[in-house]
């Protein structure tokens, strides 16, 4: 009874220590390792030519992925400074408020014209939402919000991150299963030429 307890919980420990196979992240699929080319290449069905077009097929589809991420990343990375910087406007408007003193700023009407403001005691601010909508919040409302839409943008970009780095690994994985599909097949070729002149 002891040595059977022993041995499941010895088991159980094993099965907890092995990594989890990890077969698709957020839509993206993992690719195998292939250790026996000839194994991978009759359980797939495929011949060396067609198992090498599916796996260049893959690795396009994987790099059409890594190009919208990385226009993600760009985006998020050019969104995150611009909540940041309306985040200090929006306390520099508080804080003014509270010393009751008026802020100047210059402000932007069209390109390349600008004009100066003397912005007093203000309770709101307006916030562009995005698809030409603006709404008006009041300090406080706004702040909230900034800070709500900073704390997603830096979670997506984590995410974006990680996703980028599993898509890269599976892009070395499917390089790498080419090269050794390919050198296989080489390898067959010259087994078999070296056959016949015998």
């Amino acid at each position: 009874m002891a040595a059977a307890a022993a041995s499941s919980s010895s088991s159980a420990a094993a099965a907890a220590a092995t990594p989890q196979v990890v077969t698709e992240r957020r839509g993206i699929p993992a690719a195998s390792f292939v250790e026996d080319v000839e194994t991978y290449l009759r359980q797939a069905g495929l011949d060396v030519n067609s198992g090498l077009a599916f796996l260049q097929e893959r690795l396009q589809q994987y790099k059409i992925v890594e190009m919208k991420l990385l226009a993600q990343q760009r985006d998020l990375q050019a969104k995150i400074p611009d909540i940041e910087k309306c985040l200090d406007i929006v306390a520099t408007l508080q804080a003014k408020k509270a010393l009751g003193e008026a802020l100047t700023a210059d402000f932007e009407l069209s390109e390349g014209i600008y004009s100066c403001a003397k912005i007093e005691d203000t309770d709101s601010v307006c916030l562009w939402l995005g698809a030409n909508v603006m709404l008006e919040y009041s300090c406080d409302e706004a702040n909230a919000l900034l800070k709500k839409n900073l704390e997603n943008a830096k979670a997506s970009l984590e995410v974006l991150v990680a996703d980028l780095q599993f898509l890269r690994d599976q892009q070395t994985i499917t390089q790498v299963t080419i090269a050794r599909v390919f050198n296989w097949d080489v390898h067959q070729r010259r087994s078999k030429q070296a056959i016949k002149e015998t």
